[in-house]
C-alpha cells in the first residue's frame, strides 16, 4: 500500500473521499473515534478503521491508500453504499472516475476523467448508452 503525500493530492485536487468522509461524519454528528468504532468490515467482523486515520484523511494529512477491507468498513461506518466509497476512492486515490449511463443501467470507469471536455465527455455518454441499445 502507498501513502498519498499531501502535496500529491494537491496537484491533482483530488478529494472525493475525504470529502465524503468530512460530509457524513457531520451528518451522523460523530467524533473520528465513534465514526472508526462503527467502521467494521461486514466479512471479517473486524474495526478496520482507525480514528487516527480518519482524522489524517479529513485533515488533508497522507494517509494510506485504503484497501477493500477497509471500503466496506468505511461504508458500514458512514451509512453509505459500498459502490458510493469505492467511486469516491478510485477518483482520488487511482484518478478513475465513474461516468453512468443517462438510463442508469451502464457506468464506465474514466481514467482522469476531469481532463477531458464537456463535449467528450457527452460524447463518452453517447458511446455508453450506444452499447445499452445494442442489447
Amino acid at each position: 500500500m502507498t501513502i498519498m503525500a499531501a502535496q500529491d493530492r494537491s496537484e491533482t485536487e483530488r478529494s472525493q473521499l475525504r470529502s465524503l468522509v468530512r460530509d457524513r461524519k457531520a451528518v451522523l454528528g460523530l467524533s473520528y473515534e465513534r465514526l472508526a468504532a462503527r467502521c467494521i468490515d461486514p466479512d471479517s467482523g473486524e474495526q478496520v478503521i482507525k480514528a487516527s486515520w480518519l482524522h489524517r484523511l479529513a485533515t488533508d494529512l497522507p494517509v494510506q491508500t485504503p484497501d477493500f477491507p477497509m471500503l466496506r468498513g468505511l461504508a458500514a461506518g458512514l451509512e453509505v453504499p459500498l459502490p458510493k466509497v469505492q467511486d469516491a476512492a478510485g477518483a482520488e486515490f487511482l484518478g478513475i472516475d465513474v461516468v453512468w449511463a443517462e438510463s442508469g443501467e451502464a457506468r464506465a470507469l474514466v481514467k482522469d476523467l476531469d481532463k477531458l471536455t464537456s463535449t467528450q465527455r457527452e460524447q463518452l455518454k453517447g458511446l455508453i448508452e450506444s452499447f445499452i441499445r445494442q442489447e
